[in-house]
This record gives structure tokens, C-alpha cells and sequence, in this order.
């Protein structure tokens, strides 16, 4: 299922995944399943792509990025649910920031928030650099291509085609179910 006859972004909340530290196969599936929790249904998630860092220190490892989509809950704030990926990312082992871009076991990025725009010191929305990242749009269109992000014209599918760049992607599948403790 994709959001393909969904042109407008509506209120569809979309949340890039990322991991470069530690058994990021395993991390990502622990993040969707537990930002499935937050989702009222429908939830969609990509496959996993296997990505080269972009911006990053030198000799970082490769990512492991996917994209979700899922209805905002009824009453839920964009502000709200960056509280909440910020707490996933502590509860997940990521560290303050020591340097811009440094590998880390999760990272989440709020996308887009429906068809919200914010601009203050705590949230960009949409994603100021989403529309320009293959990590992002690739995944993102598998499961919306034809989404249209907030503040763009083309829809996800044609930010793709046209983008330049020089990242390196991969598909890898499914993330891995995850492990019962």
C-alpha cells in the first residue's frame, strides 16, 4: 500500500530513519515497531537502503535509512511528536551532539508534518534538506511517490528523478524482525 493518489502531504507524518552505529538492521526494525505504536493506522514503512554518509566526519560507516508515513493522531502537535523522536534516540543510545554528523545508533528526522510549515530554533518544517536527499527521497518513494512535500511542486517520485547527487544507495531488503528479550 502507498499514499500514490495522496498528491498533497494532508496529515501524513513523515519520519526519516537512520543508524550507522551498532546492529543497525536490528535498531531500525526496533524504531519502526515502536513509531508503528504511535501511528492510529494506516502505517507505511520502506525497505532498508544502505546509504553513504553525506556531510559526515571522514571515515564514517555507511547508513542504514528508511522512511515511515502515518497519520498524525488526532490532537498530536508537531512540536509533540519531535519530543517524542528526540526520546527515542536517547532511549536508543544516542549521545549530545561532539561533532555535526557523527555516526550515531539512531537518528530520526520529522520530514513533514501534514501540510504544517514552522521555522523557529527548535523545529524546520518541512525538513529544510529532505527534498534534496536521495536517503530521504528514495525510501520516501516506495511508499508515497507521488506525495507532494509542503513548499514543493514536484511530487516525491520527480524530486528523485531530477536529483543530482553522488550518494551511493542500495536496497537491502526489509528490516529483520525484531528479537523478543
Amino acid at each position: 500500500m502507498n499514499w500514490a493518489n495522496n498528491s498533497a502531504a494532508g496529515g501524513l507524518v513523515i519520519i526519516a530513519l537512520g543508524s550507522n552505529l551498532g546492529d543497525s538492521h536490528q535498531i531500525l526494525a526496533a524504531a519502526m515497531d515502536r513509531l508503528k505504536a504511535l501511528s492510529p493506522a494506516p502505517f507505511l514503512a520502506s525497505s532498508l537502503w544502505q546509504t553513504s554518509p553525506v556531510d559526515c566526519p571522514p571515515g564514517s560507516p555507511p547508513f542504514l535509512n528508511a522512511v515511515v508515513g502515518f497519520p498524525a493522531a488526532a490532537g498530536e502537535k508537531p512540536e509533540g511528536m519531535l519530543r517524542t523522536l528526540q526520546a527515542l534516540e536517547l532511549e536508543f543510545g544516542r549521545r549530545p551532539k561532539q561533532v555535526l554528523n557523527e555516526p550515531r545508533p539512531l537518528d530520526l528526522d520529522l520530514i513533514a508534518f501534514g501540510d504544517e510549515i514552522r521555522q523557529s530554533p527548535e523545529l524546520v518544517l518541512p525538513h529544510p534538506r529532505a527534498h534534496r536527499r536521495q536517503f530521504v527521497l528514495g525510501p520516501l518513494s516506495e511508499i508515497a511517490p507521488d506525495l507532494i512535500l509542503p513548499g514543493q511542486v514536484k511530487t516525491v517520485a520527480q524530486l528523485r528523478k531530477a536529483l543530482r547527487s553522488r550518494e551511493r544507495m542500495e536496497c537491502v531488503g526489509a528490516p529483520r524482525p525484531t528479537r523478543s528479550k
